[in-house]
């Protein structure tokens, strides 16, 4: 099996190949180029998800479609640059469910736009499971060994996330909570050095989506504990959630969407879904996105991704709010 960052690699190859795929230097006479921007850097999940599906959007659309990561803020300022640019269907940005969940509940006094207010969702990628890997140190093979392990170790005892104040960090602290635990959180910038931590036993435990650890617990380098959906997924049978183990926490599948800036034309919103509904269809897009990234091709539209969006931010809101949690500026 590669290693999830070769694949990614791999995948980064493709978007160069874009530009010269059949009917494209017809279509560049009348439109522009597409922009497609990435919160995250290259190599990582959110973008590894967003190549897989731009780099046969062209094809799809008629015209080059170019691919732009503007790391940093958690996403934030990919969000600033679609609304910096013109709303006339050409700049779009793909971003995890967190980046306007989480901005928008713990950094909205430095949030310059409303998500529901300010971007029009095009179309939902895939959808995922979030879990929980431990080090093989801790000798857990299950949520209530680490709990147990835990309060044996307190001065030991943490958990990684890729980040502060997004969804990673408080699916921690509310299984912490669970748990009647102490938890303290350990940020990283990005899901790749976390996982190289959790692998040497820097961290006992790590809270992320499962392309970057299954490998690893497959190859029983460390062990993932439980996922954090109401049922087990399909993507990885074998693994439990933290429900059926007796802790009473989840936060459902995580996704990643498709937006557009509020007053983009129907008409070119709905021309981009219909293309990413018919690249999500296509048997190689589905064997990457399931065996390469562990994630479900999942296509809803813009009308199901606002739903979707609102009941994030039902969930997500109280539970931020009984955390504590304040940002540092």
């Amino acid at each position: 099996m590669n290693h999830p960052a070769l694949r990614r690699r791999h995948l980064l190859l493709g978007t160069a190949a874009t530009l010269a795929l059949p009917g494209l230097a017809r279509a560049q006479a009348g439109a522009g180029p597409v922009r497609v921007l990435i919160g995250f850097p290259p190599g990582g999940a959110t973008d590894a998800i967003a190549r897989t599906v731009t780099e046969r959007l062209g094809a799809e659309l008629g015209q080059p479609v170019v691919v732009e990561n503007r790391p940093g803020a958690g996403g934030r300022l990919a969000a600033d640059a679609v609304l910096a640019a013109p709303a006339d269907g050409r700049t779009y940005m793909v971003a995890p469910n967190a980046t306007p969940t989480f901005q928008m509940l713990i950094f909205g006094h430095q949030v310059k736009w409303n998500i529901e207010r300010d971007f029009a969702p095009v179309a939902t990628l895939a959808s995922y499971p979030l879990g929980m890997g431990v080090a093989l140190a801790t000798g857990a093979t299950n949520a209530r060994e680490f709990v147990a392990w835990a309060r044996a170790n307190p001065q030991r005892a943490s958990f990684g996330t890729p980040g502060l104040g997004g969804q990673n960090h408080f699916l921690g602290v509310a299984f912490a909570r669970a748990a009647g635990i102490e938890l303290p959180v350990t940020p990283y910038k990005g899901s790749p050095p976390m996982v190289t931590d959790l692998l040497g036993g820097h961290v006992p435990a790590a809270v992320s989506l499962m392309d970057g650890m299954m490998a690893h617990h497959k190859a029983g380098k460390i062990r993932v504990i439980g996922l954090f959906t109401k049922e087990r997924s399909p993507l990885m049978p074998d693994i439990p959630t933290f429900v059926e183990q007796g802790f009473a926490v989840t936060g459902g599948d995580a996704w990643t969407g498709l937006w557009a800036r509020a007053g983009t034309p129907t008409a070119e919103i709905e021309r981009v879904q219909r293309a990413v509904q018919k690249i999500l269809a296509l048997p190689e897009v589905r064997q990457v996105l399931t065996n390469n990234l562990q994630v479900f091709p999942h296509f809803r539209d813009g009308r199901a991704m606002a739903a979707l969006q609102r009941e994030d931010l039902e969930l997500w809101e109280p539970m931020i709010k009984a955390s504590g949690f304040k940002p540092e500026s």
